[in-house]
């Protein structure tokens, strides 16, 4: 007889806040979130302070797989050129995915906003951390300017993210001819391997 593991409560409760959060935003009530989770209340107090810490957590933990998902790995070896244009693909990959909302990271921070809720700053923190990989690139590419490429990187992820999440915009075809001309203009060229 084999007994599978049943979700631990805190389990339960960090998945009910990353789906019904990401579905219906973050307002979204305590009692909802218990009730999805099959938890009480009163337990959800004494795993988490407060319905911001749960989101915080729920946020953490998808942050890995996040950034599994869109980064190339540590050890491809392509050119920063195209290591950048990987992300953007994998972006507009998961853009088409019919309950695409946005990037939950982006979303969190603007449904907030509040920049010192415990949510915020984790979905801040990933977000930094993509753009100082936008930044090593372009400096690792030879980019003239690797911060200003970095922000107009960022930029145009979190708005085709947007727009994509609002079903404004389909991305096909309009964000990898931007960034190119974004990576054109700075330099970062063609085929230049890391050194």
């Amino acid at each position: 007889m084999t007994t599978e593991a049943m979700p631990s409560s805190r389990e339960r409760l960090l998945e009910a806040a990353a789906t019904l959060t990401y579905r219906d935003g973050v307002n979204i009530g305590v009692d909802a979130l218990c009730k999805a989770a099959g938890v009480s209340k009163r337990s959800m107090y004494k795993l988490f302070e407060s319905k911001g810490e749960l989101l915080a957590a729920s946020l953490e933990e998808r942050a890995s797989a996040y950034v599994t998902a869109l980064l190339p790995a540590a050890d491809d070896n392509r050119p920063p050129r195209e290591r950048i244009l990987h992300v953007f693909e994998k972006a507009e990959a998961q853009a088409g995915a019919p309950d695409f909302q946005g990037c939950r990271y982006l979303v969190v921070q603007i449904e907030l906003k509040d920049p010192e809720h415990p949510a915020s700053r984790v979905a801040r923190r990933v977000k930094e951390n993509l753009a100082a990989f936008f930044r090593a690139e372009a400096e690792q590419g030879g980019a003239s300017d690797p911060d200003l490429l970095a922000r107009q990187l960022i930029l145009v992820f979190d708005g085709a993210s947007a727009r994509a999440g609002i079903k404004a915009d389909t991305q096909g075809g309009l964000v990898i001819p931007t960034v190119t001309t974004l990576l054109d203009a700075a330099g970062v060229a063609p085929g230049s391997i890391p050194g």
